[in-house]
C-alpha cells in the first residue's frame, strides 16, 4: 500500500489525518514540524507528502523546496494544507512545485479525493516514464554491443599489427595506422558520451526544476559558437571548401553548452550523410523576436516516415551508408531544443536528395 507522509505542528489535526489515511489501508508517518518532516521524507521516501503551510521555523514553503531539491524526493506528489486559500498563497506553493492544496477544513471525501487523484496521476507518470526506459534500454541492448565492438576490434587489429611488424613497417605506415587507431578512439568517445547524454536527457524529463532552471539560460554569441563548430566539422571531413555560413548575430535563450552540443550533432550529420564536393549551407536569420538557424545538405534525403519516427537507436539508409552509430546525435539534439523551449524539424527535397533542419530559438 502507499506510504503517506503528514507533516503537520498541530497535534489534533496531524492525528485526524493519520487515523483517517490508516483506515483507508494507506501506511502513515507523521511529523510535528517542517524540519522532522524533510527528515522523514528522505528517509522513509513516501509515496505522498500532506504538508501544513503554516509552521513555526521551517514552514511548508520551505519544506517543499527543500525536498524539490533533493533528487530522491523531487517527484513525490505534494499537497499543501492551508487555512487561507488566497490566489497569491496557491501561485506561491504552485511555482514552488506543489501538486494540490487542500484548505481548512475539508472532508473526508476532499482529503481521500485528492490523495488518490495525486496518486494515480504520479502512477500514470512514472509508468509512462518506465515504459520508455524500457523501450530504450531495449533499443540499446539490440545495437550496443555491435556499436562498443566495431572500434574496439578496429583498435585492437592496428595495435596488433603495430606490436607484431614493427621493425618492418615504415614511419609513414605508423603515421597512417596511428590516425586511424586515433579515429577509432574518438568515435568510441562520442558514443559513449551520446549514451551518457541521453541517459541524463531522459531522466530531466521528469525534474520540473532542472527544465525550469535551463529556461533561464542565455547565449549572447550564438553566431561565433555556431561558425566555430562549423569550421572544426568541415576540417575534420576536410570540406573546408564545401562550406558556406552566414549567420546573424542575436542573443538566444538557451545554454552555450547546450547550442554547440545541438550544431555539433546537426553539422556532423550533414558532412556525414553528404559528398564531397557538395555544399553544406548553414544560415541564421532572426524575424518577430525568433533566431532560426537553418543547416542543409545534399544526400541522404530522409522520407517523411523517417522524419516522423526521429528517435533513440533510429539510423536511416545504413545499408547505403557505412558510417557506424546509435543515431543519438539527432534525437539528443531534438530533446535539447524542446527542453530549452525551441523547435527542431526537418524538411526534405522532394524531387532532390536534400535535407535541410530548421532551428528555432526565442531571442535573449
Amino acid at each position: 500500500m502507499s506510504k503517506i507522509l503528514v507533516i503537520e505542528d498541530e497535534f489534533l489535526i496531524r492525528e485526524n489525518l493519520l487515523e483517517r489515511l490508516g483506515a483507508e489501508g494507506f501506511d502513515t508517518l507523521g511529523a510535528e514540524n517542517g524540519s522532522d518532516g524533510i527528515k522523514l521524507a528522505i528517509a522513509d521516501k513516501p509515496d505522498l507528502i500532506i504538508c501544513d503551510v503554516m509552521m513555526p521555523e521551517v514552514d511548508g514553503y520551505e519544506v517543499l523546496k527543500t525536498l524539490r531539491q533533493n533528487p530522491n524526493t523531487a517527484a513525490v506528489p505534494f499537497i499543501f494544507l492551508t487555512a487561507k486559500a488566497d490566489k497569491a498563497a496557491l501561485r506561491q506553493g504552485m511555482e514552488l512545485g506543489a501538486d494540490d492544496y487542500l484548505t481548512k477544513p475539508f472532508t473526508k471525501t476532499e482529503l481521500l479525493g485528492a490523495v488518490a487523484t495525486r496518486l494515480e496521476k504520479h502512477a500514470v507518470v512514472a509508468q509512462h516514464f518506465e515504459e520508455e526506459l524500457v523501450g530504450f534500454v531495449q533499443g540499446i541492448t539490440d545495437v550496443l554491443p555491435e556499436e562498443l565492438l566495431n572500434p574496439v576490434y578496429q583498435i585492437f587489429s592496428l595495435t596488433q599489427k603495430l606490436v607484431e611488424e614493427h621493425e618492418e613497417i615504415q614511419p609513414q605506415e605508423i603515421l597512417a595506422t596511428a590516425e586511424n587507431i586515433n579515429g577509432a578512439t574518438m568515435y568510441l568517445h562520442r558514443l559513449m558520451e551520446n549514451f551518457v547524454i541521453y541517459s541524463k536527457l531522459k531522466a530531466l524529463t521528469i525534474n520540473s526544476q532542472e527544465v525550469e532552471i535551463l529556461n533561464d539560460c542565455r547565449t549572447s554569441n550564438p553566431n561565433e559558437i555556431v561558425a566555430s563548430v562549423a569550421r572544426q566539422k568541415a576540417t575534420q571531413y576536410n570540406r573546408e571548401a564545401d562550406l558556406r555560413v552566414n549567420v546573424a548575430r542575436a542573443g538566444v535563450k538557451i545554454a552555450e553548452h547546450d547550442l554547440k552540443k545541438i550544431v555539433e550533432e546537426i553539422v556532423d550529420n550533414a558532412f556525414k550523410f553528404s559528398e564531397t564536393g557538395t555544399f553544406v549551407d548553414i544560415k541564421a536569420t532572426i524575424e518577430d523576436d525568433i533566431y532560426f538557424l537553418t543547416i542543409a545538405n545534399s544526400g541522404c534525403s530522409m522520407t517523411l516516415e523517417q522524419i516522423a519516427s526521429i528517435g533513440a537507436c533510429r539510423q536511416f539508409e545504413r545499408e547505403f551508408y557505412e558510417q557506424q552509430g546509435l543515431g543519438l546525435g539527432l534525437i539528443i539534439a531534438k530533446r535539447l531544443c524542446e527542453l530549452h523551449n525551441g523547435q527542431l524539424t526537418i524538411k526534405t527535397a522532394k524531387n532532390a536528395p536534400t535535407t535541410t533542419v530548421c532551428i528555432e530559438f526565442k531571442c535573449a
